[in-house]
């Protein structure tokens, strides 16, 4: 079964290990010190995350350092996108609606 974008970031491990690879490249050690879980569980988590192209992983001698793929979060932009514009929509008309409201009348002014 192929993985997406969505199933990666839905897990807020991965977006963790996420935030921490778009800082800095790192070993699956490195990064397990960052989590309250072994460096077998981290290393689940990046295998999802490879699986899904959200990171890349790179061979340097001995260790293999993950990278995170900024361009594969474009997805997710995308997919927001619509959303944003609704959002703003709707707080456009809410700015509309609350400048064209008469202020009340009370007696303490």
């Amino acid at each position: 079964m192929r993985r997406d974008v969505f199933q990666a970031i839905a897990d807020p491990t991965r977006r963790a290990i996420i935030t921490l690879l778009a800082l800095q490249a790192m070993t699956p050690n490195a990064m397990a010190e960052h989590f309250d879980s072994s460096r077998q569980a981290v290393s689940k988590h990046l295998q999802i995350l490879t699986e899904c192209e959200l990171v890349q992983p790179k061979q340097t001698g001995r260790e293999i350092y993950y990278h995170f793929n900024p361009d594969k979060m474009k997805e997710v932009d995308i997919w927001l996108e619509r959303f944003r514009k609704l959002w703003e929509d709707r707080f456009d008309q809410l700015d509309n609606l609350l400048a064209n409201q008469k202020p009340e009348k009370n007696g303490n002014k």
